[in-house]
């Protein structure tokens, strides 16, 4: 039996129209005998998955989670009210304290690339002008620093019309968007952006949109896994997993549900490219994903979006409601046979929900902290069903293979890192935005794509594969961009991150908010990381007191970063120290005593 311990504190009228649109039928009606027996815990855990959406729709309607809507949301789910408390207060979006009023909150991003594009005196200006300013980590706009992102409360008379429709008021610009490789022949996983309508299904399949679910459905699931597992694809996320791998595993499950999801929470400092895709080309993502489905025998899909991408998540929801109204998604899904459906949830502000445990703990309804493995998502993922996770970028991929075959993609790259690759140049370049390359050409070539430096200094520094990435000196331009180049030189693609900083930025404080944006990320749930980060920044903020690097403080930040890497639960303690001690090795922080 569960107690749920409700408090007295009760629901304004718009708290229950907005609770109640979020969670829809799902609400959990039970009995007080249901409550004592298994039966009536099962169903509430199979609700509790609307926990995520119902918070959004009380933050949006009141500009804070009060104890009156959390009761009530908690009733229709059979939620401990403890229990959601835990998990509002883990999102940095979400506010559990009463504001004292319903104003925009201008969200401003204070991490790397915005940081040295002069964020704290946007910060000053917003304040000066009586604006609401919370500072925020990476927004997933570097290319357009400093960043901001305003997070409205409803309109008193707003009615959502279900648990999608929370996100506020979106605009978009009525101009495409461009890129700086915009008519390049070349390009295949950025064709489309600039070149199609995003809110136009039509516009997409004129533009060859769906043909590569056609072909796979042709072809047939074993075929489509056999294709991507030849063409060598590797997850784009950073941990560069072999896609076959992961879908075969998935694939060979058997008489339990199944699930795919793509991975859009991309909130890695320095990364935008998903954000570009999901809002200039929604169609892509929501077909490769459905080519995933079908290719592993999963009926339901889902597209976990970070909370900081409105635009995002509308043009994806659009696209989802395009594709079921023409037969594309639901039963005998593009007249595959098979039963496939997608649902959207919308992060709330947590870096760690990149993570992919993390990220189905989120859907669940939990806080969104690491397993640990084994058990692999792949037997034991979302809801401790089968589940293979990709992000946007890989996806994409996907398509391309399946439309001209795993040879022709292979002539792309190189022989362990075949195909191409989206980087992110932001920081001290002339053209900043996403790149579609090969994997293969050199940094120096990427700098040179991008315009080259900018600024009155020199190089200086090149942030590579972002927070959790490392540091280059201007010695590393020969450096050809693969996975096993990467590797062997003692660093990483990571998300795709390209950060530039010239001699005339002082690296201390960027080192320095890098170890603070960790410190703040971390979930807590492990000793090395909750602990490792907070001392590594501390020790960093001394040493920028200080304006010097002692040998004893030297040995401590490597003994941190050790402990941190050898016994942290996941990739973010284990990446923490990664920039840090890139940039203490290169002399960008403090002068040696």
């Amino acid at each position: 039996m569960t107690d749920l311990h409700f408090t007295d504190e009760r629901p304004d009228p718009a708290e229950v129209t907005a609770a109640d649109a979020a969670i829809g039928d799902a609400a959990v009606v039970v009995t007080e005998t249901e409550r004592l027996v298994r039966s009536g815990t099962a169903r509430r855990r199979g609700s509790r998955h609307l926990l995520l959406p119902a918070l959004h729709a009380l933050q949006h309607v009141r500009g804070w989670i009060s104890p009156g809507g959390l009761n009530h949301v908690c009733d229709l789910l059979q939620v401990p009210p403890a229990e959601a408390y835990g998990v509002a207060t883990f999102y940095e979006m979400f506010r559990t304290d009463d504001p004292g009023h319903t104003d925009p909150v201008t969200h401003v991003c204070v991490d790397a690339a915005c940081q040295i594009a002069g964020s704290e005196a946007l910060i000053a200006e917003l304040e000066a002008f009586g604006t609401h300013v919370r500072r925020s980590p990476c927004l997933g706009q570097c290319e357009r620093g400093p960043a901001t992102f305003v997070q409205s409360v409803a309109a008193p008379d707003f009615v959502p019309a279900d648990r999608d429709r929370t996100m506020g008021t979106v605009s978009a610009d009525a101009e495409p968007h461009v890129i700086s490789q915009q008519g390049d022949p070349s390009l295949r996983l950025l064709k489309r952006v600039g070149v199609v309508d995003p809110t136009s299904l039509d516009s997409y399949r004129t533009h060859g949109g769906y043909e590569a679910l056609a072909r796979a459905i042709t072809m047939g699931p074993d075929a489509v896994i056999e294709a991507v597992a030849e063409s060598g694809l590797s997850g784009r996320g950073g941990a560069a997993f072999p896609t076959g791998v992961k879908w075969r595993a998935v694939a060979a499950e058997q008489g339990r549900p199944k699930h795919v999801v793509a991975n859009c929470d991309e909130s890695e400092p320095g990364t935008f490219k998903d954000r570009v895709v999901m809002e200039n080309d929604p169609f892509s993502v929501v077909e490769a994903l459905t080519i995933a489905g079908l290719a592993t025998g999963a009926e339901s899909g889902w597209i976990y979006v970070r909370g900081e991408y409105p635009l995002a998540a509308a043009r994806l929801l659009g696209a989802i409601e395009q594709a079921r109204g023409a037969g594309l998604l639901g039963p005998d899904a593009a007249g595959s046979g098979h039963t496939f459906g997608i649902e959207i949830r919308r992060g709330a502000g947590a870096y760690i929900c990149g993570e992919e445990t993390a990220l189905f703990a989120s859907i669940e309804g939990f806080r969104g902290e690491p397993r640990s493995k084994p058990p692999f998502p792949t037997t034991h993922g979302l809801f401790g069903e089968p589940t293979a996770i990709n992000n946007p970028e890989t996806l994409l991929n996907v398509l391309d293979i399946v439309s001209h075959g795993a040879d022709e993609y292979r002539s792309r790259g190189t022989e362990q890192s075949p195909g191409t690759k989206l980087l992110c140049l932001s920081g001290r370049v002339a053209r900043p935005g996403v790149y579609e390359v090969e994997f293969g050409i050199t940094l120096g070539q990427v700098l040179e794509l991008a315009g080259g430096l900018t600024g009155s200094g020199e190089l200086r520094a090149v942030l590579l594969g972002g927070a959790a990435g490392s540091f280059l000196g201007p010695d590393s331009l020969d450096l050809a961009l693969t996975i096993e180049d990467t590797r062997a030189a003692g660093t990483t693609l990571g998300s795709g991150v390209v950060m530039v900083f010239t001699t005339d930025v002082d690296m201390t404080p960027v080192v320095v908010r890098i170890a603070e944006f960790f410190r703040d990320e971390s979930c807590g749930q492990c000793v090395p990381c909750r602990v490792g980060t907070v001392r590594q920044h501390e020790t960093l903020v001394r040493m920028q007191r200080a304006g010097s690097i002692t040998d004893e403080r030297m040995v401590l930040v490597d003994d941190i970063a050790r402990v941190m890497v050898d016994a942290s639960i996941c990739g973010l303690g284990q990446s923490a120290a990664s920039a840090v001690t890139s940039a203490l090795s290169l002399g960008l922080i403090g002068k040696p005593a």
